[in-house]
């Protein structure tokens, strides 16, 4: 019982850790979205990362429970925090050269 949920939980992280790829549907589209809809947008995708991460750190760190979809949850969360945070370390760069 306790392996399933695992199981299930880990292909939540790992469509959570996938959400921020949405972003990209309007560039591809050709649509342009107003300011408050792409704070708004910025907003769900950051939250999806934390929280794709957080569930992914959970179905690692039990060690019955850890596979491969697990791992590329984990990787592909740990990629996007990664990114955010170069982000934001390349503006505060740049806000201080300036």
């Amino acid at each position: 019982m306790n392996q399933k949920k695992f199981q299930k939980l880990s292909v939540v992280a790992l469509i959570i850790s996938l959400l921020p790829l949405v972003t990209f549907i309007p560039v591809l589209l050709h649509i342009t979205l107003t300011d408050g809809v792409r704070s708004a947008w910025a907003e769900v995708n950051i939250f999806c990362i934390f929280v794709g991460l957080i569930i992914s750190v959970i179905c690692v760190k039990n060690r019955d429970s850890r596979n491969v979809i697990n791992i590329i949850s984990t990787t592909i969360s740990s990629f996007w925090v990664l990114l955010m945070g170069g982000i934001v370390v390349l503006a505060l760069f740049i806000g201080f050269v300036q």
